[in-house]
Parts: C-alpha cells; structure tokens; sequence
C-alpha cells in the first residue's frame, strides 16, 4: 500500500528524483574518498616529512569535503520539493474525494478522521518520502561502498564488521516489528482526540448548558491519555534503538583500535590505514543507522498510507451518469414515484412507497412526527442521498441521469442545521451567486426577513460572520440561509424545517414574502407546525416512512388520521 502510493505521486517529479539520486552519488563518492586521502596524507605525508604533498593532499581534501557538502545540498534541496509536492497532491486528491462524497460516505469515516487522514496522516507520508529519498540513497551507498572501501584498506580486520552489522540490522528490525501495531493503534487514538475535540467545540453551548464540562473534561483526558499510553511506548522502542546503535558502534570501533592495534605494533598495516578503517566502520554503522532511521519511520507512514488509501479507493455512491442530461425539459417539477431509502445495513428502510409530484409554482409541505423521515426525504431531491430503489425526478429528469452541476444550480437548499461561513454577510449571501450585486443581496433579505438585523449591525452587508454563524442568533441564521437559497433564484426551494426557530409573526411574515416574491418556485417545506402550512398547495404527511396521507389541509383532515392527530396534539400550541 505504502510503496503503491509514493509511486503513484513521486513518479510525477522524477527529475527532482534524479537530482537527489545524482548528488547522493556524488556526496557519497566524496565521503568514501576521504578517508583514503586521510590514510594518504598520514602515511605518506606525515610519516615522511614531506609538506609539500601534505598541503597538496590537504587541498584535494578540502575540495572534496566541499563537493560533498554541496551535493548534498543540491540532494537535500531535490528531495524535499519533491516530497513537499507530494504532501499538496494528496491533500488536493483527498480534498477532491472527499468533496465528492454523499453524506454516506462521510458518516462513514467520520469528519473528524477526514480531517487526521488529510492532515497527520499526510504528513507522515510526506516526511517518509523526504528522509527515503535523503537517507535510503545515502545509506545503502555509504553502506556497501564502506564495506569494500575497509576491506581494501585491511581485509585481516573485516571479521569485526562481519559480526557487528549483522547483530545491529537483526535488534533493529526487532524494535522495529514491534512498532507496526502501536502506530496504527496510535493513529486510531487521534482521530478519538479530534473527534472529541470537535464535538465539544461545536456543542460547546450543550456542553455548558448541562453543566456537563467536568464530563467532557473527563472524556478527552481518557482520549488524550489513551495517545499518551501508545505514544510512551512507541517512544520507549524509540529510546532503545539508538543507544543499541551506538553500543555496537563504539564496541565495533574499541576492537578496530584494540585489533588494529596489535597489527599496527607487529608490523602488519600503517597507523593511516587503521585511522582510514576506523572512518570506514563510522560511515558504515551510520549508514545503517539511517537505514534503521528510516525503517523506524515506514510502519507509522504505512499505517498512514492505508487509511489515505482507503479514502481515495473509496468511490461515492453518488456515481454520475455516463452520458448526463444538461437540459432540463420541465423546470421546476418534482416527482417521486414509490421511492424507497435504506441505511446501509440498516433492517428497515427510512422511507418507503413515497409518490407525489410537485409542479412548478406548487408549495409542497412534508409534515410527520419526529424520526418519520422528513430530511431524509427533502435529502433526494438534491442528490445528498439517492434512493435505494424507484426513482427522484427534479425537472423532469431523474436525478441519477442529470448533469449534477446543472442538477444543483437549480435547486436552493436550506438545511436543517443552517451553517455560515467565516466571513462577512455579503459572503456568505454570494456563497449561493459569486456575481450576485448589492441590490440583489439586500432583496433577499428582505425576503427573509433579515434586513433589519443586517443593518443594525456594524458594516451592514460587510459585518463579520464567525466560523459557524456562533456571532448570530438561531433565528438570523436561519433567515441568512434562507436569503443564500433565495439570491441563487433557483427554480426548486427546498426547506428542511427552516423556520423551527422564528416566531410565528416572522415565520408568517417569511412565507408571505416567498410566496409573493417566488411565486414560479416550486417549494418544498419540512414543517413542525400545522398552522404554518395550512395553506400549502399539498400536504405529504409521513409515518414510519411511509405516506399516511396526500392533500390538501382540508381534505387530510377528512382522510388522514394521523394528520388529525398532529393537528390536535398542536392545539393551543401556537395560540
């Protein structure tokens, strides 16, 4: 999965790849010439007395150490603008998928893991592809080129690596086999701290209202003591390598001295030779070390590249059609004909058997107890959802066969749950038209009953909206979600209990104005109270997700028992 994935993007910047494989060459050509120039200047220079080869020997040395510093530079340079590209890319391609997904698909990773898996995981990933392509050029260079370059020095002392590189890889890869579970226990962890950390920021208001903050204070100190838990651990198997390293390193280099030594004392090699082997066991147990560096790292970024893999795998149950219908025969019609939804494993549909139509200009009021189905419903005709079976038709097309920008353009949304964005009110109102004019903006609120308010703030159109709309009333929200839906003028109005938090003079005020000013908008109401729809051109009324009655108020309170039921559990409600 991990190998899968950095291919896919790294192969997108192989010239940057071959510049890191190029200078890594060159910087590690360098560092294995050193030491031999070392041996050279000792043996020959030092040794005999000679100064004139020894400033010549000294000047190579240093024009080498400088090309090696400046490949590496270069390598470095290479390596992190490819992988800085990486981490963009997959945070473009994981924001694109996203974006396309259904409500069904975010329900079922959850925002708050989304959120790790574009951010902390794609970090993970980044930062494996920036130390592969430094170290594990680097490593298996210095590595294998050390080897050789030691044994040519004084195969009588290689015995000594032949024993201690062994010993390192096998109590590296260990440690690291113990890491696999934890990073992906670890990972698991954080999205339990963002998604606790996401429900008390926006529930912030229930939270204090209950006086539930001791709770919730509970809640993400298990949360954030179950990540300290793991990451203790994982630490612990962080701390044991790197001593364990330089154990055998500096094991390794006393017997090189000690060894070295002896062979020195009897005659056998050149005291330059040994300081030019001991260089080489450095260079050799540092290229493994950042080898083992590296390794460290893959379990953690596999864990990662699995779950970016997972989302970028998963495909949308929202599919758009082969060949999708751009024209739209009969605007502003709306037609459900025996659809049916089920939850995914779910045992019962949420909806079933529902069939009415409405034409353009129609007010359509969908009315039911609570948990009967009314958002779920209202949820179709944009595409949120699509229906398990029958079909949806908006404009005379279904919706599974239109062209969805086309499909969305002509359909304005006010949700149950009306959310605002950081910015100004002029902002927000242009979410819906980006060229929509002053004039326009200010009529729509008009329509909904949010201009006053507006201009009673400081800035008007230009006053400040905080992430959320948390600077405004439940009711302003829902009057500046209803001005959004109405300056798009689109040919379907759908509200999804819109008006749950207005009083009954504003709500009356409201509907007045859409009908007065839309009256060529088909309109389709999710309501609570009766009294507000009595005057809908069609009532649907829903029970356990199934129709308990079509009609008008009229002829509903003849037929439908379950809409006199609702009518008379409202009495004096509204009074």
């Amino acid at each position: 999965m991990l190998l899968s994935l950095l291919t896919r993007y790294l192969r997108r910047y192989w010239p940057f790849l071959a510049g890191v494989l190029v200078f890594q060459f060159v910087s590690a050509l360098a560092a294995l010439f050193l030491p031999t120039l070392n041996a050279s200047l000792i043996d020959e220079g030092v040794a005999n007395g000679d100064v004139p080869y020894i400033l010549r020997t000294g000047g190579w040395m240093l024009v080498v150490a400088f090309g090696q510093i400046l490949a590496a530079i270069v390598a470095t340079f290479c390596a992190a603008r490819a992988a800085m590209s990486i981490g963009r890319d997959l945070r473009r391609d994981i924001f694109s998928r996203v974006s396309a997904f259904s409500e069904r698909e975010v329900s079922q990773f959850g925002a708050g893991s989304l959120i790790t898996r574009n951010t902390n995981d794609v970090q993970q990933v980044q930062m494996l592809a920036m130390m592969s392509a430094t170290m594990l050029v680097m490593a298996p260079m210095m590595s294998i080129g050390g080897i050789i370059m030691a044994v040519r020095q004084d195969i009588g002392l290689s015995w000594i690596l032949a024993v201690s590189i062994p010993v390192l890889l096998i109590g590296v890869a260990i440690v690291i086999s113990r890491m696999v579970p934890l990073f992906r226990s670890y990972q698991s962890r954080i999205d339990t701290v963002n998604r606790v950390l996401r429900e008390q920021l926006t529930g912030v208001r229930v939270v204090r209202a209950f006086v539930r903050e001791s709770i919730e204070e509970q809640r993400f100190r298990v949360a954030n003591t179950d990540i300290m838990d793991i990451g203790r651990r994982v630490g612990s198997l962080f701390v044991l390598v790197f001593p364990l390293v330089l154990l055998i390193m500096n094991v390794t280099i006393a017997g090189v001295v000690w060894f070295g030594g002896i062979e020195v004392d009897a005659g056998n090699t050149q005291v330059g030779t040994l300081f030019a082997f001991m260089q080489y066991v450095g260079q050799i147990l540092g290229g493994v070390m950042m080898a083992s560096f590296v390794a460290m790292m893959i379990p953690r970024a596999a864990v990662s590249a699995e779950r970016i893999s997972a989302v970028l795998a998963s495909e949308t149950t929202l599919v758009p059609p082969a060949e999708p219908i751009t024209v739209m025969p009969r605007p502003g019609e709306v037609t459900f004909d025996n659809a049916e939804f089920i939850y995914p494993g779910a045992e019962q549909p949420v909806l079933s058997g529902i069939s009415f139509r409405a034409d353009p200009g129609e007010t359509v009021a969908i009315i039911g107890s609570t948990g009967s189905g009314k958002s779920t419903l209202v949820s179709l005709i944009p595409r949120l959802f699509d229906a398990t079976s029958g079909t949806v038709q908006v404009h005379g097309v279904d919706v599974t066969q239109a062209d969805l920008s086309v499909l969305w353009r002509g359909i304005g949304l006010v949700p149950q749950r009306p959310f605002l964005f950081a910015g100004t009110v002029a902002s927000n109102l242009r979410f819906a038209k980006e060229d929509a004019t002053d004039e326009e903006l200010w009529h729509a609120l008009e329509i909904a009953q949010a201009a006053d308010f507006v201009r009673e703030r400081t800035g008007g159109l230009d006053s400040e909206i905080s992430q959320g709309g948390t600077n405004v009333s439940g009711g302003q929200r829902q009057r500046l979600a209803i001005a959004r839906a109405v300056v798009r003028r689109p040919e379907v109005l759908v509200f999804d209990d819109s008006f749950s938090a207005l009083d009954l003079t504003t709500d009356a005020r409201l509907r007045q104005a859409l009908w007065r000013e839309l009256p060529d908008v088909t309109k389709i109401v999710v309501a609570q109270r009766v009294s507000t729809i009595t005057d809908a051109d069609r009532i649907v009324v829903l029970e356990d997700g199934r129709m308990a009655g079509v009609g008008t108020h009229d002829e509903l309170l003849e037929i439908s028992r379950t809409y006199r039921e609702i009518l008379d559990s409202q009495k004096g409600v509204d009074a």
